[in-house]
């Protein structure tokens, strides 16, 4: 469980379910609504409304993609990370540099776009100057100055970030939602079948016919691109395995729902051809039925839901953006510099880098080519995407090991990969030479500054065994220090498997072989599956084992069986220690020449540094003999990354060491969260318990009673035990049942303080 050399300072976990959904709902409503489906409908007439709900269903094989590169590998810069730990740090430069650069030209456009609805806003035209070109660099002015706050609110963090950015999403779907309904009724109620059947004829644009409409899904596809932007700050993410892909689904769902809804509206009551050059289509259609609101309201109310709209994707895009240059400094394919965090534990240095690149674009480029090359490349790496998680699933890595599983594999995938190459296409010539020219730029720059900085390779290489001398064993490393930082899943029997656990109090001058032997003995007799015979060559010899964990004076010897039902655990203190040989396999002197590359021979000479540094003899006090069921890798890694997280806690071995029974000594292992002990006492609010049957104890939902201390011994809890005084009740399960617990028996006699993972017990 080392960490990947490629580890440093880690990102707060701020965010959950609702900052994902804000982040993935507000990137997605800004020009997408609020300026293209006037331009959208010059191409592809009133099917427009029917482009945006394909554009919505072909957004869904990304989603699924994502989701699960988001849950398997939750780091900061998203989309380069995957691609780079997928195909190669020469993919992962190219998607990195082009990503965020599109990242920023879209923010940058969405902040220009302000300009626009600020221009009909009431009581604001009167300040502009009548020159239009002066217009445009007051508007220009006030997106530079919108960037530098945005910027400075990022760099304070990313959970104030996303308080603005939750104040923003509600503001715009409360108006949205407002102009769904009462323009829903106004179509169905106030307007005749043959108006609207006036409106949406002909269906299709007659000058452009079918091949119109497809361009115009390419076009309007990427007013669904910001969902995925959430994944670039997958790492300070709660619980990513759900967070992560319910957001997006139920942001997506939002997203379609209001946008073909909204745009049937506005193509209902606004005349075809002047809608053709609107630039503030929902204002224009809002006028058709705001009308009983006093005054200018409903303009006031459309306005302001298209600032909050364009401020939000503004800022989600500096969140996002900024988090691909803090990975790729992670990985030195950027300066080192960028993978600093400021005081607020942010990376300063992106979000100014960010927010200058903005300022720029904002200041010398038009906003439409701007946003066209943004589309193109967004579907370039949301085709590479797909690639990703077909590369990561066969490339067999274990430690790969992905919360949510895209469903349909590899059909999904496949459908993705064709659906953005036949988007790209139908956006004309001018995207595909503008993705060449990005994706080349990506390219010059590793190749000459990133390729000798780097000694990785992407999973790519385990999936061809051809190309297996440049397979990277350090991926499995690094892909298990992220399972240790994700911990446990909510259905994980990690509690139960501990406290069923066998427990071996090894006396002083015990022998590896002697504990062995009993640790065998106990495994062979829990399952069917196991034999003494083999379970006891398997844990023969295990510090010649590569996968054996030996770190803070604990061995971890694991393996996993086919056929076993369930997760076996031995339990070993060895409180005056064991002294344990250290003799790793000694590595060839020279590389072969012909088989790797200078890129391996400097990673064959790293790690032959790190193994003679090594000492021959380390002294354990803990061994954890771990065996798991053959399918089942990612529950073993798990457990194996929750021990590992236990044996670093700050005073982990000596409550481990100095704890007075087995009750307390298993308790050492549990996650606080996860468990609580009770113990019956007549004057506390235990006392309630004394003389119940253990049945009839009312425990919460998703707990149960594992073990009971009683004088001086551990036991097996069953349903007719009757309480008695001075029982001690270890009682495990969810977070919530235990926070009940904790509330209901908070007053006993005995302190639940020395539960921490620092207490000694």
């Amino acid at each position: 469980m080392t960490p990947s050399p490629t580890a440093s300072k880690k990102l707060k976990k701020d965010l959950g379910l609702w900052d994902v959904y804000a982040i993935s709902t507000g990137a997605m409503f800004s020009s997408g609504f609020f300026l293209l489906p006037g331009l959208a409908t010059a191409y592809a007439g009133p099917s427009t409304v029917l482009a945006y709900l394909v554009a919505g269903f072909l957004m869904i094989p990304a989603m699924l993609s994502m989701s699960e590169l988001s849950t398997a590998l939750p780091r900061a810069g998203g989309t380069y990370y995957f691609l780079d730990r997928s195909l190669g740090p020469g993919a992962g430069t190219i998607g990195g540099l082009g990503t965020w650069l599109a990242l920023v030209l879209k923010s940058a456009f969405a902040l220009l776009g302000m300009g626009a609805y600020l221009a009909i806003a009431p009581g604001v035209a009167s300040f502009l100057p009548g020159d239009p070109a002066l217009q445009l660099w007051v508007i220009k002015g006030l997106a530079v100055a919108l960037t530098v706050g945005f910027a400075a609110l990022n760099i304070f963090g990313a959970k104030e970030t996303t308080r603005l950015q939750g104040f923003l999403v509600i503001a715009l779907l409360s108006v949205l939602s407002f102009f769904v309904v009462i323009g829903l009724g106004h179509v169905l109620f106030n307007v005749s079948g043959d108006e609207i059947k006036q409106q949406y004829t002909p269906f299709m644009s007659q000058e452009k016919g079918l091949s119109g409409f497809f361009a115009t899904v390419g076009l309007v596809f990427v007013s669904y691109a910001g969902l995925t932007k959430v994944a670039s700050v997958s790492e300070e993410v709660k619980r990513p395995e759900r967070n992560l892909p319910l957001g997006m689904i139920l942001s997506l769902t939002t997203a379609t729902t209001i946008y073909v809804i909204g745009v049937f509206i506005i193509i209902a009551t606004v005349d075809n051809e002047p809608l053709k050059t609107d630039y503030t289509p929902v204002a224009t259609s809002a006028a058709q039925f705001f009308d009983w609101l006093p005054g200018q309201t409903g303009l006031i109310m459309i306005v302001i839901a298209a600032l909050a709209a364009f401020a939000s994707t503004g800022n989600a895009g500096i969140l996002s953006a900024s988090r691909y240059p803090l990975a790729m400094g992670r990985d030195r394919l950027l300066p080192a510099k960028f993978n600093e965090l400021g005081r607020f534990g942010t990376p300063t240095l992106g979000i100014v880098v960010t927010a200058g690149l903005m300022i720029f674009f904002i200041l010398a480029l038009s906003a439409e080519g701007v946003a066209k090359v943004a589309s193109a490349f967004n579907l370039f790496v949301f085709g590479l995407m797909n690639v990703s998680v077909i590369v990561m699933r066969e490339s067999k890595i274990e430690s790969y090991d992905p919360g949510f599983r895209s469903p349909f594999y590899p059909w999904t995938q496949l459908l993705g990969v064709a659906i953005a190459a036949g988007l790209i296409m139908e956006m004309g010539p001018v995207a595909v030479i503008a993705s060449f020219i990005l994706g080349s730029l990506g390219a010059a720059w590793y190749w000459y500054y990133a390729r000798n900085k780097v000694v990785r390779d992407g999973a790519i290489y385990h999936v061809f065994s051809r190309l297996g001398q440049r397979r990277f064993e350090e991926l499995d490393r690094e892909f298990r220090q992220i399972i240790k930082e994700k911990g446990l899943r909510e259905n994980d029997p990690f509690n139960d498997l501990v406290a069923r656990a066998g427990l071996i109090d090894a006396a002083p001058g015990s022998t590896y072989d002697q504990i062995a032997d009993e640790a065998a003995n106990y495994l062979a007799r829990q399952d069917g599956a196991l034999s003494y015979e083999e379970t006891r060559q398997r844990i023969a010899d295990p510090y010649h084992d590569p996968n054996t964990v030996l770190s803070h004076q604990a061995m971890l010897p694991h393996f996993r069986l086919k056929g076993l039902q369930e997760p076996e655990l031995v339990l070993v203190r060895c409180s005056t220690g064991l002294a344990i040989p250290v003799n790793p396999k000694p590595l060839p002197e020279k590389a072969d020449a012909d088989a790797a590359t200078r890129r391996v021979q400097r990673r064959e000479e790293e790690q032959r540094e790190r193994q003679s540094e090594a000492p021959d003899e380390v002294t354990v006090r803990a061994i954890f003999f771990l065996i798991s069921p053959g399918d089942a890798p990612g529950l073993h890694l798990r457990v194996l990354a929750q021990i590992a997280t236990r044996l670093e806690s700050e005073g982990f071995m000596e409550s481990w060491c100095t704890a007075p029974n087995e009750q307390k000594l298993k308790e050492t292992l549990l996650h606080h969260e996860r468990y609580v002990a009770i113990r019956i006492q007549s004057n506390a609010p235990s006392g309630a318990l004394l003389g119940t049957v253990l049945a009839d104890f009312d425990l919460p939902d998703d707990t149960l009673v594992a073990m009971i201390h009683r004088d001086g011994r551990t036991v097996a809890p069953h349903g007719r035990m009757i309480l008695q005084e001075q029982d001690r009740l270890t009682i495990i399960g969810d977070t919530e049942g235990i926070a009940k617990l904790r509330d209901r028996f908070g007053g006993d006699g005995e302190s639940l303080d020395y539960l921490l993972p620092d207490a000694t017990g």
